[in-house]
């Protein structure tokens, strides 16, 4: 396919999208019809922030309007969305709505669902909140750069009777590796970061500034939305003296669960909405640590407690999200299709010592990537073959209105997000054991060596990214394109 075919299509598929909900469910055309338009205006362009306040130094970064991180969209729960988006980059860009189920067009692949936005130029994104939660916007266009640069931001659709709390915040976290002198390193894209475990910086922000409290109240109760927009870092938030209870996962309800081992664990791109009720005493703190990685535990900031209580206890107000409006996948019916990731530093070896436990014929895909790592042609593969760029075949066809399970083997030294495009997707096993909750997902976390079943109702046509979101594990190969076909069963 040439690129301007690609670019024709692309445009083709905007322009559809733009006339309506060209491709939302004719349930969803009705509410979308009467929906209030909210409308909103970025502009991704340089700019400069204080990300550590004490070192009396501004650091250059790439900004949505200004700041780090961008404005927060917040809206209602069927409210319809209209985003005017300006490139005041020197490059091409494009934006994604991280975990949102929009219309293809107006998902934000360059050239897959539309033509990247040229400097200077703007483009009109347009869908419904669908789905009440806690969800991100960011670039797809050379983005292990533009968001390991600063630009990314939050989208908050609030359920139409939301549950009752006495503070709403969201947290983005974030890392950077900055210079002695503040500004970022401009080592994108190094060949070890893409061979190991992503772009890793030395530097954690909270909504764009190095954290140092958090203050509280005695008997508060807060709704802590937590979205991870670095590029490869995970976080394992221990909230020392508190038991946070775990309410919404990628933005999806989840049954109300105190979070395991009480870590709060999310990789790049997860969200995760928090309960945290305020039970110490007045004046006293607690320490917020992140100790995901073994050896390089560190203090993320304290919880400092008001001289003055809210009230004497806890409250005892409902917590439970209502639903949202998903398919449910029929798995005594759902056709099942195995996907194997490989590659990376140490993954021939990996590979190697997995190959007769992975189930299927996986002999010919190993040994095909394996060949292709050794010629250079890739360093991460989705079932054998690596990206090169974001149009290529589908290596997945999948029926419109039908249930499928995707069993995913991670056959590599290394942890990976791996995140579906305009879906969202039950986690129904875990190294073929049921999850306990069998929570509704847009990106899951797929330790090293393990393997997981996920399940949902191909209802959303188009060709759509599947990828991990280690964003450098994705710019050297680890993604792929999933169609779902545009006539139903």
């Amino acid at each position: 396919m040439t690129k301007c075919t690609q670019t024709r299509r692309a445009f083709l598929a905007a322009a559809a999208a733009l006339s309506g909900s060209a491709f939302l469910p004719l349930s969803a055309m009705k509410v979308a019809q009467a929906a209030p338009i909210k409308e909103f205006q970025l502009k991704a362009a340089p700019g400069n922030t204080r990300l550590i306040s004490q070192s009396g130094a501004d650091t250059p970064v790439w900004s949505y309007n200004g700041s780090v991180p961008g404005p927060e969209i917040r809206v209602k729960q069927g409210d319809r969305l209209r985003i005017t988006v300006e490139n005041g980059l020197d490059e091409e860009t494009t934006v994604h709505w991280h975990g949102i189920r929009t219309p293809n067009a107006m998902d934000g692949v360059p050239h897959l669902t539309q033509p990247p936005i040229a400097p200077g130029e703007t483009f009109v994104y347009e869908f419904d909140a669908l789905d009440a939660g806690t969800f991100w916007f960011h670039p797809h266009q050379n983005s292990s750069e533009q968001v390991g640069r600063g630009l990314y931001g939050p989208l908050i659709i609030e359920e139409a009777r939301p549950i009752r709390v006495d503070r709403d915040v969201t947290w983005i976290l974030d890392d950077w590796r900055l210079t002695k002198s503040a500004v970022i390193s401009d080592d994108f894209g190094s060949g070890h970061d893409m061979m190991h475990n992503g772009r890793v910086g030395n530097t954690v922000t909270i909504n764009g500034r190095i954290p140092d409290r958090f203050q509280v109240r005695k008997g508060e109760r807060i709704r802590l939305r937590l979205i991870n927009a670095a590029n490869a870092r995970f976080f394992s938030l221990d909230f020392s003296g508190h038991a946070p209870t775990v309410i919404a996962l990628d933005g999806q309800p989840v049954t109300p669960h105190a979070a395991l081992n009480e870590m709060v664990t999310l990789g790049p791109a997860m969200r995760i909405d928090i309960i945290l009720d305020m039970a110490g005493e007045t004046g006293s703190q607690f320490l917020v640590a992140d100790r995901f990685y073994e050896g390089l535990e560190y203090r993320l900031l304290d919880i400092e407690y008001a001289t003055e209580p809210l009230r004497d206890k806890t409250p005892v107000w409902p917590i439970e999200l209502p639903s949202n409006p998903l398919a449910e996948p029929e798995l005594d019916d759902a056709i099942r299709h195995e996907i194997i990731f490989n590659g990376g530093m140490m993954g021939p070896m990996v590979m190697a010592e997995m190959g007769g436990s992975m189930g299927g014929d996986s002999s010919g895909g190993m040994m095909g990537s394996m060949m292709n790592m050794m010629r250079g042609d890739g360093m991460w593969f989705v079932n054998g073959k690596a990206a090169n760029g974001h149009v290529m075949e589908p290596f997945l066809s999948l029926k419109r209105g039908r249930s499928y399970i995707l069993a995913m083997v991670n056959a590599t030294a290394w942890h990976h997000p791996i995140h579906f495009h305009g879906h969202s997707f039950r986690v129904i096993s875990r190294n073929g054991q049921a999850t306990t909750y069998q929570e509704w997902q847009d990106t899951v976390h797929i330790a090293p060596r393990e393997k997981v079943e996920v399940a949902f109702v191909a209802d959303n046509p188009g060709d759509w990214m599947f990828h991990c979101h280690i964003l450098e594990h994705q710019a050297a190969g680890m993604m792929g394109v999933i169609r779902v076909e545009e006539t139903r069963t």
